[in-house]
């Protein structure tokens, strides 16, 4: 069995440690924060300031991958996901009825809640695990190396303190220090790749008033204008965020950290107004979240790993910006393959960096691409102009083939090219723009100049 010390103990180390604990291997879980989560989700969530985890007060929705990774490395904590509030959503529950069942449906499932409800959920699991050891208030500070051509990571440096370990996992988040401290120590140096999303996030949280209206009913959780892009979170124990997207540029946008600004251009849009006008209790300030950027962290070049005894996961391995919530999916799907070859991965961590190239790299180049879109658009406030992807988009909520294309796309099962590209959902487009011939793509959001007057107001 093997020694693992994981450096950080966001979701992907916490998921790691798990997987590898109940594994029978030893884990050391080192954490600088002195805090975990607890049984007060909403103190929890709303207090605990985090300044190196901003994306943890940001909306979550949990794709298809992080339910089947947890049913079937940690059905107790899954269930204990449930019973603190998460809720499933079937993406064929927009329709009422589902279609005829095909096989992978049961997979197209959300989790919707919070991130601080899965962190409780997987640190109570944790606190059962005779073999890991969450150490809080445990700051990292270097590695031990031993000999050894690509160098050896032998252990982590913790004050004056060396823990030594077989492996090493840096799950420290997208700022990660490793990458600098291997550098310092003479390694090649890993290969990044970074690109500046170009886009700012704004949210705010709200709950349902207990004696009001519960849902808004069959309305979309997405509006868009050129310039801008609005979202609705419906999240855990009658909890959820609203959120607006613009240009990084967009001059606009510091107004909209005023509450009433904020709502009032959210009332421009279907999606945000319709659960506006339930009447919610505000629960946050508005949360801004910006410079962000799509980064790929590999341990490994031309040459081969640029070290051993070390491997990177979740964040520190793939960061994405979090539009399309791809982060915590690719860290348990990374975190439950590190779990079962961590032998072989302790021994060579070459066939670790090809996997992740094959089954994680694809993902985030499909992101790059759609946030370079996204962002020339939202600068430019430039109207779609493809017209058979508009007519995709408004088919799928019509027409349950199309809806389980996006949704296989959306849950990272499926390459958009793959799951759009089939004859059935080609056809079905087809006849929906031949029944529509004066179909031309829009938006349900307000015109540039009802957003600057509303905001010049």
């Amino acid at each position: 069995m093997a020694r693992v010390a994981i450096i950080g103990a966001g979701i992907s180390g916490l998921g790691t440690a798990l997987m590898l604990g109940r594994r029978g291997h030893t884990v050391t879980l080192h954490e600088q924060d002195v805090r975990q989560a607890g049984e007060d989700l909403d103190q929890d969530f709303f207090d605990w300031k985090r300044p190196r985890v901003p994306q943890a007060v940001q909306p979550h929705s949990f794709l298809a991958p992080v339910r089947t990774v947890l049913r079937a490395e940690a059905p107790d904590v899954y269930d204990d996901l449930l019973a603190r509030g998460a809720r499933e959503y079937h993406d064929f529950d927009w329709f009422g009825e589902h279609p005829p069942h095909r096989a992978g449906d049961e997979d197209l499932i959300t989790l919707r809640t919070r991130r601080i409800v899965l962190e409780a959920a997987l640190t109570a699991a944790l606190r059962q695990e005779p073999t890991v050891d969450v150490r809080c208030g445990s700051r990292v500070r270097g590695l031990a190396f031993g000999d050894g051509r690509p160098p050896r990571v032998t252990g982590v440096r913790v004050g004056t303190q060396t823990h030594p370990a077989d492996l090493v996992v840096d799950a420290a988040g997208r700022r990660s220090p490793v990458p600098d401290w291997l550098t310092e120590a003479g390694c090649r140096p890993p290969v990044v790749e970074s690109h500046r999303a170009g886009i700012a996030y704004l949210c705010r949280w709200y709950r349902l008033r207990a004696d009001g209206p519960r849902d808004p009913g069959r309305v979309k959780t997405g509006s868009d204008a050129p310039y801008a892009l609005a979202g609705v979170f419906p999240s855990d124990n009658d909890t959820f965020a609203l959120h607006l997207v613009l240009s990084t540029g967009d001059p606009t946008r510091g107004a909209l950290t005023d509450p009433s600004v904020f709502e009032a251009a959210a009332r421009l849009f279907p999606a945000t107004a319709a659960w506006l006008d339930l009447d919610p209790e505000p629960t946050s300030a508005v949360l801004a979240m910006a410079g962000l950027d799509n980064r790929w962290t590999s341990l490994s070049d031309d040459d081969g790993p640029v070290v051993t005894g070390l491997v990177n996961a979740g964040d520190s391995l793939v960061h994405t910006n979090p539009t399309l919530g791809h982060g915590v999916a690719l860290g348990l799907h990374a975190a439950q393959h590190l779990a079962t070859h961590v032998d072989e991965i302790a021994a060579d961590p070459a066939a670790y960096h090809s996997w992740t190239a094959k089954a994680l790299r694809p993902w985030f180049d499909a992101q790059v691409t759609a946030d370079g879109a996204a962002a020339q658009r939202l600068a430019e406030s430039t109207p779609s102009s493809d017209r058979r992807a508009a007519a995709r988009a408004v088919c799928a909520f019509e027409d349950p083939v199309v809806m389980r294309a996006r949704a296989q796309v959306r849950h990272l099962l499926r390459p958009a090219a793959d799951a759009y590209g089939t004859d059935e959902v080609d056809g079905r487009v087809t006849d929906w723009l031949a029944a529509r011939p004066e179909f031309s793509p829009s938006h349900d959001g307000p015109t540039r100049d009802q957003w600057d007057a509303l905001i010049a107001s």
